[in-house]
């Protein structure tokens, strides 16, 4: 993806264009994680049931995925499903699921035809046995794409993820003999839903929450975070744009400090 296929996409003379020629493709950040929130207060703020609000979301997913690849992301993951949220009505859970199996039908080809490939982050064994059948479907459709990795996070909390990574990394401990106090960071990370990703650069919240709401602790350490009054079925193009535009304009320290200008001008 360049800057001309995204411009190619955005009408002209718009806040939209402004945005994408403000942006510098040479320091995008690589993975772009996102707490999709606000559904429910969407539909209640138009007087219709909470699930009308994960219908309209659809729409949402739809164009941010399609944004992230032409803008060249290497990863895009959204936060879909927590294993908290089991405690929801059912009959909200049995809609979401529906929609999960709706969305991955309609949009398979789409995926297919931008290259990029999806994969599903969380405990998918305990997901409905339909819903695995038609998550592996599409993963194994789209296990050859090559541009942008499309992460859906289903069944998913952070803690739950560092406890499965520590369980892998005990067993193989006990298994193979390894010495624990070899036992660093880069391989824990390896134990993790996400291994082999780069970890997230830019972590996007919509609904104007400021949490973290359990997602990614141990790979969002030093993510920059952008938060938005904006409800997750409002969130388009144009908003992704200005959160990577915004991003851009931080000076990321990872601990550090940043050089006094004598510092950056001495020989």
């Amino acid at each position: 993806m360049s800057l001309q296929d995204l411009l190619d996409a955005v009408p002209s003379d718009s806040e939209e264009r402004t945005l994408v020629r403000s942006i510098d493709f040479a320091r995008l950040p690589r993975h772009v994680a996102i707490i999709m929130d606000g559904n429910g207060r969407w539909a209640a703020q138009r007087h219709l049931p909470r699930v009308e609000g994960h219908r309209a979301g659809i729409d949402s997913v739809r164009d941010v995925v399609e944004t992230s690849a032409r803008l060249g992301l290497e990863v895009l993951t959204l936060y879909a499903f927590s294993v908290e949220n089991w405690k929801r009505p059912k009959a909200e859970v049995a809609t979401l699921m529906a929609l999960l199996k709706h969305y991955l039908r309609r949009e398979l080809q789409t995926l297919l035809k931008n290259n990029i490939r999806f994969q599903v982050i969380g405990r998918f064994s305990e997901l409905p046995p339909d819903v695995q059948k038609e998550l592996q479907r599409g993963m194994e459709a789209t296990r050859s794409g090559t541009g942008l990795l499309f992460n859906i996070a289903l069944n998913y909390g952070g803690r739950a993820e560092i406890t499965d990574a520590v369980k892998g990394l005990v067993q193989d401990v006990l298994r193979n003999g390894r010495d624990a106090s070899r036992i660093d960071e880069a391989l824990l990370s390896s134990y993790l839903y996400t291994a082999g990703q780069p970890d997230p650069d830019l972590l996007i919240r919509t609904s104007g929450e400021v949490r973290i709401s359990n997602f990614l602790l141990w790979q969002i350490a030093y993510a920059e975070i952008w938060v938005t009054e904006v409800l997750w079925p409002d969130f388009r193009r144009r908003h992704l744009l200005q959160a990577v535009a915004d991003y851009q304009k931080r000076e990321r320290r990872y601990g550090g400090i940043s050089p006094s200008p004598a510092v950056i001008g001495a020989k």
